[in-house]
Parts: C-alpha cells; sequence; structure tokens
C-alpha cells in the first residue's frame, strides 16, 4: 500500500492530497528515509511524520482494506510517540499565551472597536 494512503487510511489525514503533501514536502519518513507518495509501505515498517509540530512515530502492523473508524485504528499501527513530544506541544500552547497578554501591546483590531464603543458611549452620556 502506498504511505499517503496509508496514512489517509489510519485517519492521521483528512484527504488523500494532504496526505500526499506532507510526504512532498518531506515531513514522512519511513524507516528514517524520506519518502514520496508512492513508496510502498508494508508491515514491521516504522514511519516517522510531523504533524503540527510533533513528530509521531508509527510502527505499521498490518495493512487496511480501506479507510478505518476511529476505534480500529489500532489493530493495523502501533503509536510509539515519545510522551516528550507531547509535553512540548504543551509548553508551546502555553508560550504562546504569554506571549502577548490582554492590555499589553498593539491593540487588536477587536480592542479598537472596543474602545471607540467606549469613547462614543461616553461622548453620547455628556
Amino acid at each position: 500500500m502506498r504511505v499517503d494512503k496509508y496514512l489517509w487510511c489510519i485517519r492521521y489525514f483528512k484527504s488523500r492530497s494532504i496526505a500526499t503533501n506532507a510526504c512532498k514536502k518531506g515531513s514522512v519518513r519511513v524507516n528514517d528515509d524520506i519518502v514520496k507518495p508512492s513508496r510502498e509501505v508494508y508491515p514491521g515498517d516504522t514511519i516517522t511524520l510531523r504533524k503540527d509540530q510533533i513528530n509521531y512515530q508509527l510502527e505499521v502492523l498490518d495493512l487496511p482494506e480501506s479507510r478505518l473508524g476511529a476505534k480500529l485504528v489500532d489493530m493495523y499501527r502501533k503509536d510509539t510517540t515519545p510522551k516528550e513530544a507531547f509535553e512540548s506541544q504543551e509548553l508551546l500552547k502555553y508560550a504562546k499565551d504569554y506571549y502577548r497578554k490582554k492590555g499589553v501591546g498593539r491593540p487588536t483590531k477587536k480592542d479598537r472597536r472596543d474602545l471607540d464603543d467606549f469613547t462614543d458611549s461616553e461622548q453620547l452620556d455628556s
């Protein structure tokens, strides 16, 4: 089975074309080799996939006939992604929250609208 079709079948990508583009960009590796979307995948192969700033590591257990339901995915792959990858994602989330707190820095468009509404209401009261 093609690697792009396999990743689509086990629900790592929403469509085949998105999986194909990920392979073309070099986000998918099979046995530590960057692969094209047409590369064949066999049971026992190790797939490393970079998605949403997380490096997923998968082991191919079997090849599905077609796209699977979410409950059946574990029969066809073994997820060996280290927990540190998900923890670093949590840290990135907190870093983004810290980056700009409300009321600090240049106002956003929403902030400016709120300020305009506030000043307009004061002028109407006077």
